[in-house]
Formats: structure tokens, sequence, C-alpha cells
């Protein structure tokens, strides 16, 4: 079975060096997303915060050999599903960003750990909370 994503839109930054995760990212960019999704975008305002899916376009080949890794901040490796590693076997990335400005396709963002030119797989609102 083949699984085939096309990107809706394109991270844009000026920043050269990341931050591992979005937790610690003070990080500013756009989201640029396709015109013919623009629609998509209505109700997504100022102050919201926003999961971004994205491609590791840059990331190396996964193999079995890369199951158990060692993260930059740990002594020891881990199981690749328990960290937050970019080298995976589906190149899928998730940042929470926080929405600063939307302008017709692009959005203005805070909290960026994605490089400028990654392909965005698809956008979704913070939701807190659960069911009782």
């Amino acid at each position: 079975m083949a699984v085939v994503f096309e990107p809706i839109g394109i991270v844009h930054t000026a920043e050269k060096k990341m931050p591992r995760h979005c937790s610690i990212s003070d990080v500013e960019g756009t989201l640029e997303i396709m015109p013919e999704f623009q629609a998509g975008l209505d109700d997504v305002k100022v102050g919201d915060r926003i999961v971004v899916l994205f491609h590791f376009h840059k990331s190396p080949a996964f193999s079995l050999e890369l199951l158990h890794q060692t993260p930059p901040h740990g002594p020891k490796a881990k199981g690749v599903f328990s960290i937050c590693s970019p080298v995976r076997p589906n190149a899928i990335g998730m940042s929470t960003l926080s929405v600063l400005d939307v302008q017709d396709n692009v959005i203005h963002v805070k909290g960026l750990d994605m490089m400028d030119g990654t392909p965005i797989l698809d956008i979704k609102p913070v939701v807190t909370g659960g069911p009782d």
C-alpha cells in the first residue's frame, strides 16, 4: 500500500540555526499556503495555537538500525517513537506554533523549529481538554 502526501504550503524563515523543538523556540517565520488552499485558513486568527504537520525533507533515509537513537540531551539510546528525532520511518514532523498574523494565504507564526523551505502537509487547531 502506498501513501502519498502532497504539500499544502512551505515554511519561510531567515533563521539558519533552528531549535531542536518548538517548545523552546522563539523563532518567527511564515507559512505560505498554496492559493488553492487559502479558503481553508478562514477562521485561523491572531492568538490561535496551531499544529503544523510537515515533512522532514532534509533527513537522511531511515533504516531499521535507527529504531534506537541516542538523543543529544540523553545519555542512552531510546526507541525512535519515544523521541523527537527527525530520522524516522516516515519523515513526518509536528510542531505547535502561535499565530501572530494571517494575511491572505500567509500565516505569520512564532515557535518555528522547521527549516526554510520545509514542506507543510497539514494544519490543525490545538484542541485542549477531552471527554469527561
